[in-house]
């Protein structure tokens, strides 16, 4: 089919915009790798304990209360720094044991100064309500409020939270640029500040609502600043944030480098669903994510596997708060071993003993791959990444 531009006397070709061609310029071949046999690295510092922590009594008595026993390395160093009241910039992924870093010395200070005011900002829901469930059982008998202002749930129920004026506050950014806007939140209040998981914010566009929250922001303020990886915008943000920062940089294992993956040529639709089918029915996948690239794929296959006995949940945008978070925790404990899911719904995902990864759709683009199969080869366990392709 032949589109003109504006220049009548320039023809060109276009090629007609639709969702099948997203994903087609990858090379496939790249979706095919063997496992590489490797120790993982140990996150630990041998040799030392929490109790070396200098804590008030109270946060031990939590401390010892959830089993840490010896602290990982980001804990170990950064720690010491964020009671110093040092702003830190940690290079760090899910897995390296930052919430309890910085958990552990801020609910400490604000123990010590009831002037203290704490703002944490993750990407997902899913990962705001893991660090609102750290923080409860960290806090716990110290008397220290807590507010959880996340999408998906009561924007009337969080405005009344925030009027009586918790201490501590995890939020995604939407949603608190928004109340924020409203007037509900006073940013100038909070003198300390945690960007978590900056580089998945970035990826999900939320650069301008962390530069709005940032900016109003109490100018005498800790800050701490992690992220998995630093690119330009992450530095940038990062300048504006931190005041001489002590940066922490700990070795994380490669995503996708302990993962068996391959690719599997199909021909129709049905093809594939049957095909998915037959797998899904062997023994050896225990625990499996399937990612599909839209909302209605994923609805539409987990009906389609549902006729065919086979029971899954679908985490997708259009669900509910609730629904997500009672699905999300079901893959976790076992209950459902087979979840489909959008690239964008599992962003805050952190499960273990996932032992495949399927990709009925291919993903967009090789980063979404990466973090794709990054979801199973985890704790030294080897994965399988498996991918459809027409």
């Amino acid at each position: 089919m032949e589109y003109y531009s504006r220049n009548k006397n320039r023809k060109r070709r276009f090629q007609p915009r639709n969702n099948r061609g997203r994903g087609t310029n990858i090379n496939v071949n790249r979706f095919i790798a063997k496992a590489i046999e490797s120790e993982m690295p140990n996150i630990y510092v041998d040799g030392h304990n929490f109790s070396e922590f200098d804590v008030v009594s109270p946060l031990k008595k939590n401390i010892e209360y959830k089993k840490y026993d010896v602290p990982t390395k980001i804990q170990h160093e950064a720690i010491p720094k964020i009671l110093e009241g040092r702003d830190i910039l940690g290079i760090a992924s899910t897995g390296s044991g930052k919430t309890a870093a910085f958990l552990i010395p801020l609910i400490n200070k604000m123990i010590k100064d009831s002037n203290q005011r704490c703002l944490v900002v993750e990407p997902t829901r899913e990962l705001a309500m893991q660090i609102q469930d750290e923080f409860v059982s960290l806090a716990r008998d110290t008397g220290i409020r807590s507010a959880l202002i996340i999408g998906g749930s009561s924007m009337y129920a969080q405005m009344n939270i925030l009027r009586k004026d918790p201490r501590f506050i995890v939020c995604t950014p939407g949603r608190m640029k928004d109340l924020s806007d409203r007037r509900v939140v006073d940013l100038r209040k909070i003198n300390n500040v945690v960007l978590d998981e900056v580089d998945r914010m970035l990826d999900m566009g939320f650069i301008d609502d962390i530069k709005y929250i940032t900016s109003r922001l109490n100018e005498k303020r800790q800050s701490l600043f992690f992220s998995a990886t630093m690119n330009r915008k992450s530095e940038d943000i990062a300048n504006t944030l931190l005041k001489n920062p002590v940066r922490v940089e700990i070795e994380t294992q490669q995503a996708g480098k302990n993962v068996d993956q391959d690719i599997v040529r199909v021909r129709s639709r049905d093809e594939k669903v049957a095909l998915l089918t037959q797998y899904l029915k062997k023994d050896e996948f225990e625990k499996v994510l399937i990612f599909t690239r839209t909302k209605r794929e994923a609805d539409r296959l987990s009906d389609k596997l549902f006729e065919s006995g086979i029971r899954t949940g679908a985490l997708h945008g259009n669900k509910g708060q609730g629904q997500r978070s009672r699905i999300i925790e079901s893959f976790k404990r076992g209950n459902l071993s087979i979840l489909i899911a959008t690239d964008i719904a599992s962003r805050g995902l952190d499960v273990n003993n996932i032992t495949h990864v399927i990709n009925y759709d291919v993903p967009e683009n090789f980063d979404d791959y990466i973090h794709r199969i990054g979801r199973t080869g985890r704790a030294g366990k080897k994965g399988i990444a498996i991918t459809f392709v027409g």
